[in-house]
This record gives C-alpha cells, sequence and structure tokens, in this order.
C-alpha cells in the first residue's frame, strides 16, 4: 500500500479545538465553529508534503458511542466524572460529519463501541496488511495498539515531532505496548475515571509488570504474600500486595475496560483530499477562511 493510512480520533479533536481555540471563531450566525475549525485544520496539516516523511494515501476519521454500556456495567463510575458536552459543542459534533466527508475523508463511527475501538481496529487490519497506521490521537490507551507498522503521531504546535513506536512505549510507560490494559489497570486512568489498584503509581506498576508480566501475574504473586507462602520484596511490598489483592476483581474489570475491541472494517486505497467540495462544504458551515483556504488548494 502506497502511504501510511492516518486514523483519526475525531471526539479528541472536537474536545481539542474547542477548548483551545476561541469561542469568538463564529459562522454567519455568530455560533462557534471552533471545534469544526480546529478539527480540519489539524488534519489538513498533516496531509501536507513533507520531506521527512511520507504522506497519508488516507484519513480514516473515527467516532463511536460516548462510552460503551458494557464498559459503564463492569465499572459504573467509568466516564461518569466527566462534565455534560458543552451545548456549542454539541452543535459542532452533529456537523462534524458533514465536514469530513465534504473532504473526501472516510467517516466512521460505532453505535456501541468507541472511537477508541474503531481506531484500534483500523490500525490491526492495517497491520494484517503489511501497511503502515498512523493513529492521531491523545488517549494513551492507544498505546496498547502501537506495534509493528503502527505508531501514535507525536504533535509539537501541530506538526509531527515524532513517531511513538514500541520503543516509544516503554520509554514513558516503562512496559510493552501489550501491556498497556494491564498497566492501566494497575496504576488506573484519570481521564476515564479508573482509580487503579489504592496506593499504585505508575512506577510501581511498570516495575511489577516488568517482573511479573501481567495483571494475572502480579495478582497470583499478592495473593502468594498474603498468604504467606511468599516474602515480600520491593515493588511488591506487603501493603501493595494487599492493595492488589483485596482489589482483584475489580482491577480484572479495569483491564476489561482498558482492552480496545476489535470490529470489522474495510482498509482504503488512495483517497486524496477533496480540496474544491471541502471548500463549499466550509463555506455553507460558515466558515469563510477554511473554505478560501481550501478552494486555494483546489486550484494549486
Amino acid at each position: 500500500m502506497a502511504g501510511p493510512l492516518l486514523i483519526a480520533d475525531v471526539p479528541w479533536l472536537l474536545y481539542r479545538s474547542y477548548f483551545a481555540l476561541p469561542k469568538s471563531i463564529t459562522d454567519g450566525e455568530g455560533r462557534p465553529v471552533n471545534a469544526l475549525l480546529g478539527t480540519a485544520n489539524a488534519l489538513l496539516g498533516l496531509l501536507e508534503p513533507s520531506a521527512e516523511r511520507a504522506v497519508p494515501r488516507a484519513v480514516i476519521a473515527c467516532m463511536g458511542a460516548e462510552e460503551a454500556a458494557y464498559r459503564v456495567r463492569l465499572y459504573p463510575a467509568y466516564h461518569a466524572h466527566r462534565d455534560p458536552m458543552p451545548d456549542e459543542l454539541r452543535r459542532q459534533w452533529g456537523l462534524v460529519q458533514q465536514l469530513l466527508e465534504a473532504l473526501g475523508w472516510t467517516y466512521v463511527t460505532h453505535e456501541s463501541l468507541e472511537a477508541d475501538d474503531v481506531m484500534f481496529s483500523f490500525a490491526r487490519a492495517e497491520q494484517a496488511a503489511g501497511g503502515e497506521g498512523w493513529l492521531l490521537t491523545g488517549d494513551r490507551d492507544l498505546y496498547g495498539a502501537v506495534g509493528t507498522g503502527v505508531s501514535v503521531i507525536e504533535l509539537s504546535k501541530g506538526v509531527i515531532s515524532g513517531l511513538i513506536d514500541p520503543a516509544g512505549v516503554r520509554k514513558r510507560y516503562g512496559v510493552d505496548p501489550e501491556q498497556v490494559p494491564d498497566f492501566i489497570a494497575l496504576r488506573g486512568d484519570p481521564s476515564d475515571g479508573l482509580p487503579g489498584a489504592p496506593g499504585v503509581g505508575a512506577k510501581t506498576a511498570a516495575e511489577l509488570l516488568v517482573e511479573h508480566r501481567s495483571l494475572e501475574g502480579v495478582i497470583a504473586a499478592a495473593q502468594r504474600i498474603g498468604a504467606g507462602s511468599s516474602q515480600p520484596a520491593k515493588p511488591l511490598t506487603v501493603r501493595v500486595a494487599a492493595s492488589i489483592a483485596d482489589n482483584a476483581a475489580l482491577l480484572r474489570d479495569f483491564k476489561e475496560i482498558a482492552t480496545l475491541q476489535t470490529v470489522d472494517v474495510e482498509l482504503p486505497g488512495e483517497q486524496p483530499t477533496d480540496h474544491a467540495r471541502g471548500s463549499e462544504m466550509a463555506e455553507k458551515l460558515g466558515m469563510r477562511r477554511l473554505a478560501e483556504r481550501l478552494a486555494k488548494m483546489a486550484r494549486a
């Protein structure tokens, strides 16, 4: 396949843009379009020709449920700490599909699973096809998707400053990509409302997984200490072992929540951006400057 597949986390882009850009960016009727503008500009920026990296052959814009019901059933506090979506953002949320599809990009959503799961599915499909997938996201759950041919984009001032590969995941978390759900279960994930094991931070979680390889291995070691058949040793002290053993069932639920799901997806071939049609839609949505930029790109 020619060029990598750019797999984008649209909910993250919308939220990021909504809170980063001024709400004074409005359409002709005074309604904010900052989230739409920021999302489109972020993706357009990553499609510009570069001497350092290949240009993506296509964009997959991923959406999904705000939270998967089975994850809430496992842990009712999952996502419960999040503030309701602002009305001004919800309006733009409902318009983003029109804009992204007009630009010629593939918009994919799922009724019951989350955008992360859709992204994970495309990453695994691209990997199986021997291609290269770039994940554009701020959600560290997707470090678990990193592997041969699949990287997470590292941004600096809106441009790619690097691609996070398995070595990059190990540098940041201290564990291999396939251990990320185990790591999240132990350490927790504040963005999802998962507390992890009481008293276990990122450093301890990583050290435990380096030594015991998996959450089940860590739980088994903690239970042996609790039963007196094994002697405590750092990082598995008596206190840490008790915390893990006492919360074993909950930690298993956390791992299941953090484990991304796959669905059947179809990989695109070459998918050029439709600047002309995108310009027309941007004009319709009241984003005149974006429309002018896209029209100029269409004429180039």
